[in-house]
């Protein structure tokens, strides 16, 4: 069974040589290596273990079976969904599928046994009593009905007899013999009146305690469709073409179409419901399969530069010795029509996934404070795109574009271009990248007509995900007390791009507001003198003992948060990397212990006994 991307993870440096040896992506505990460094170090190993867990990706632990089932105990949910987890000894000397054995686990675990030389501790009863997992088929089979193994492998497991039967037409012979191949290892003995069937068919079967289905998932699915189609109609257009041809959606292993509908959403729904994430062709490639095309449309030609996009799609992820098994249906807004491959390999050669632009915001710095999410987004991405510090943070082993400070039109432009191509592409940002950072600048180019300084078609079509992270000015109130537990805003006091008539007029405002205000870009090396406008028209407006917080590099090693009054704030002990708290005229300093701290109070006090406990 083939299983993607695995990670492994090491724990000691003994464990960290074995890791090089496996060849595969690698996560070590930070101090726990020599020599060359993995591409993921962490430092709360249960914590790292879930995340990895969390996100499917098959886990393999140089480290006790303990460790592994200490710290995914509370994770396990659903043993169809979950991914394999592999237990290899520090020393190399055993493997053990922990979990997901009939998924993957057991293929894995004989394959790093194979690398270590030696023999992997499997010890699922249908491994070893019938010699092979039946509800884990090699590619491109599946099994059609996951529930109904458990029943019949148990009585398999007490000397039932089988038959094997397969009804595939002739033209896909070497399908068929694949299959028997595999179930050659089989210790039961077949007859002719075996109790069991195990049947390999394109067909839908109704499942018996007795039965057990597989289909061969060589089967590739064309879909055009007019602008806004309704996803319904897309989606029972297909059911009907599955339904009149007696096919089991099963043996569908993919959903192409034509690039121009990356974004179409019908297409995308059509994906989830047959959890087969639809791929794309170019039009010049879908026009090279027209002669194959039993209904080639000039009307179709003229709009979009090819002759056909259902069936030409099928054909063309099917592949060069592939036919077509149900020719072209329309409804009204949709086509769908299905082509099969004799050999059930490299399906869907050439086609891409819609592009993806992760914005993915890192937080001040300190990788404890990167959400999961971020980080499993990054690991995701093909390429990462940011200012070079932006991914010095990050620390991650992957391709990188680095961009210098004054270049955020092009980091953006590039991230989406990127991205068109089928790519992931992550845009990495300090803090959140919805706030002072690049989401708003990616969504303005998206927003531009191309001739007007947007980016291309193709680009605006990409999918757009944002994940949130933590701004400097959480970071700097959370190291600093509450200054920001009552009413707040934020103003950069930049004036590259917002003319500094627009920011003193909010400045006022804020003031008047009696906010709490998060000064972003305080100064740089030419603009000195915005902070202290700033702090003369605040002075007018709250009291001069009003606490201020200077907080600079906030996660790093350099890290510094110093207590001020607005009476009392320098302007030169100010840089470009401090962000600047100034608190309302309710808001408090205190010492707390050995620290300074402030907040700014809610009017808790003033409610009295019948709003306690009470929190918003």
């Amino acid at each position: 069974m083939g299983i993607e991307k695995p990670i492994v993870v090491s724990l000691t440096r003994h464990g960290a040589d074995l890791a090089r040896g496996l060849g595969m992506e690698w996560h070590a505990r930070t101090g726990s290596f020599d020599g060359a460094k993995p591409h993921v170090e962490f430092a709360d190993t249960p914590a790292h273990l879930r995340a990895i867990f969390a996100m499917g990706r098959p886990l393999i632990g140089i480290c006790s079976v303990g460790i592994l089932v200490r710290a995914l105990s509370g994770q396990l949910a659903d043993k169809w969904a979950e991914p394999p987890v592999i237990a290899v000894a520090d020393d190399g000397s055993a493997v053990i599928p922990v979990l997901g054995g009939h998924r993957g686990g057991n293929h894995l675990a004989r394959q790093i046994a194979d690398i270590l030389g030696v023999a992997p501790a499997i010890t699922t009863a249908s491994d070893l009593r019938l010699g092979v997992s039946l509800d884990a088929p090699p590619p491109p089979f599946m099994l059609a009905d996951a529930e109904s193994v458990r029943g019949v492998m148990a009585r398999l497991n007490d000397g039932v007899g089988v038959r094997l039967v397969s009804d595939l037409p002739e033209n896909l012979k070497p399908i068929s013999d694949a299959w028997c191949d595999w179930l050659s290892s089989l210790k039961n003995k077949e007859s002719d009146a075996g109790e069991i069937i195990l049947r390999l068919t394109l067909h839908p079967q109704n499942p018996t305690p007795n039965h057990l289905t597989y289909h061969p998932k060589i089967a590739c699915l064309g879909v055009g469709a007019s602008r806004g189609c309704p996803p319904d109609e897309m989606r029972a257009l297909v059911e009907s073409l599955l339904r009149d041809h007696a096919l089991s959606p099963h043996i569908i292993t993919g959903i192409y179409s034509v690039d121009v509908k990356a974004d179409e959403i019908a297409l995308h729904e059509l994906g989830a419901h047959l959890d087969r994430p639809p791929r794309f062709y170019p039009a010049p490639r879908l026009e090279a399969e027209t002669p194959r095309v039993a209904e080639p449309s000039s009307v179709v030609f003229k709009e979009i530069g090819t002759h056909s996009v259902a069936e030409a799609s099928a054909l063309a992820a099917a592949g060069a010795d592939a036919c077509i098994l149900a020719p072209k249906r329309k409804s009204h807004h949709a086509t769908a029509a299905l082509a099969i491959s004799p050999i059930g390999k490299n399906l869907g050669a050439e086609s891409t996934a819609r592009g993806r632009l992760m914005l993915i915001g890192i937080g001040p710095g300190k990788a404890a404070w990167r959400t999961p999410e971020a980080s499993a987004m990054a690991r995701e991405a093909d390429e990462l795109v940011g200012y070079g510090l932006y991914l010095d943070l990050l620390g991650a082993d992957k391709p990188r574009k680095d961009f210098a400070l004054g270049e955020e039109e092009t980091r953006a432009r590039y991230a989406l271009e990127e991205a068109a191509q089928g790519k992931n592409i992550a845009l990495i940002c300090s803090g959140d990248a919805g706030v002072y950072a690049m989401g708003a600048l990616v969504f303005e180019l998206l927003d531009r007509p191309e001739n007007a300084g947007g980016v291309s078609a193709s680009a605006r079509r990409v999918e757009v995900q944002t994940t949130p992270g933590i701004s400097a000015h959480h970071a700097a109130a959370a190291k600093s007390g509450a200054l920001l537990g009552h009413d707040f805003c934020t103003i950069s006091l930049s004036d590259l791009l917002t003319p500094w008539a627009e920011i003193e007029t909010r400045i006022t405002a804020a003031a008047q507001g009696d906010f709490v205000i998060a000064f972003y870009n305080p100064v740089s090396r030419r603009r000195r003198q915005g902070l202290a406008k700033a702090k003369a028209i605040l002075l007018a407006h709250r009291p001069a003992t009003t606490p201020v917080i200077l907080a600079s590099n906030l996660g790093r090693k350099e890290e510094a948060v110093r207590f001020r009054t607005l009476a009392s704030l320098e302007v030169d002990e100010v840089d470009m990397l401090t962000l600047v708290l100034v608190g309302a005229s309710s808001s408090r300093h205190l010492q707390v212990g050995m620290e300074d701290k402030a907040y700014t109070p809610r009017g808790y006090a003033n409610k009295g006994d019948t709003k306690k406990g009470r929190d918003a």
